[in-house]
């Protein structure tokens, strides 16, 4: 068969998705509703944020563009539209899509999560310079940076994704368009496009993560330092909310991946004589 671009051929099909006719109807409200709760919770932070003068705080401003960001999903909506018509298809404008923007809310999300360990590194551990270094202009300037990051993050997923070909039938073991799985199932050669997918995701992993790492670590000394159990406790309270969205974020991040790559490898072994 020869290889060609599958811009011009079939659909893109999801095969995570279920085919039971019985679970169909759950799965999809038990979605709906998770999404409809996630969307209204966020809403309701970013419309609080920006209508009380008492919490325009660096905080507060991290949360919201984190908010933000984490209503900006395509892959959730899709698969509510699929598990509704009882199908599995997406297009390759649609799967474009998807590459181009999971990784870009994704990686804005992590960096934003490092921004806030970053201010409670400050209002912890330097509570006397926290208004000078989480003044206004710098905390702008953070959010930018972090977009930017993200943005070209996407668009090098873009380019990566435009210039692969595929055979005729293009089944994706996963419940959307992930760049590696589309990797695997590419007919052109996809040796510097591996390279640079991981290039890219080990310094965009190791960075927020070692920045969270590093940030707690020094909270940690500070609060142990802290005589009373009660001061102690009072400052670690500031950081709880923080810490469970980080714990949140990497460990369904990590489920993600660990899910790919075990459908990957799934895969591999129904076709493997």
């Amino acid at each position: 068969m020869e290889p060609q671009n599958h811009t011009h051929s079939s659909k893109f099909f999801l095969l995570s998705l279920p085919d039971d006719p019985y679970l169909q109807p759950l799965l999809f409200g038990l979605l709906l509703s998770m999404y409809l709760v996630t969307l209204l919770g966020n809403l309701l932070i970013i419309l609080a944020v920006t209508s009380d003068s008492h919490l325009h705080t660096p905080m507060y401003f991290f949360l919201s563009n984190l908010s933000l960001a984490d209503i900006s999903t395509t892959t959730v909506p899709k698969m509510l539209v699929n598990l509704q018509t009882h199908s599995k298809s997406i297009t390759y404008a649609g799967c474009l899509t998807q590459v181009m923007l999971f990784p870009l809310f994704a990686c804005l999300e992590s960096l934003l999560l490092t921004v806030m360990a970053y201010d409670r590194l400050v209002a912890i551990c330097h509570p006397l310079h926290y208004l000078v270094n989480t003044n206004p202009r710098l905390c702008g300037f953070l959010v930018l940076l972090s977009f930017s990051i993200s943005l070209l993050d996407s668009q090098l997923h873009y380019l990566m994704m435009s210039q692969l070909t595929f055979c005729a039938d293009v089944e994706i073991p996963h419940f959307f368009c992930e760049l590696s799985q589309l990797l695997s199932l590419a007919c052109s050669d996809i040796s510097i496009n591996i390279i640079l997918m991981y290039f890219i995701g080990t310094i965009l992993a190791r960075i927020p993560f070692s920045g969270i790492l590093y940030s707690y670590t020094q909270i940690l000394f500070s609060i142990l330092r802290i005589s009373s159990s009660g001061g102690r406790y009072k400052v670690f309270s500031t950081c709880g909310s923080h810490l469970s969205i980080v714990y949140l974020f990497f460990v369904t991040g990590l489920g993600v991946y660990l899910s790919s790559a075990v459908s990957s490898s799934s895969r591999k072994g129904q076709w493997s004589p």
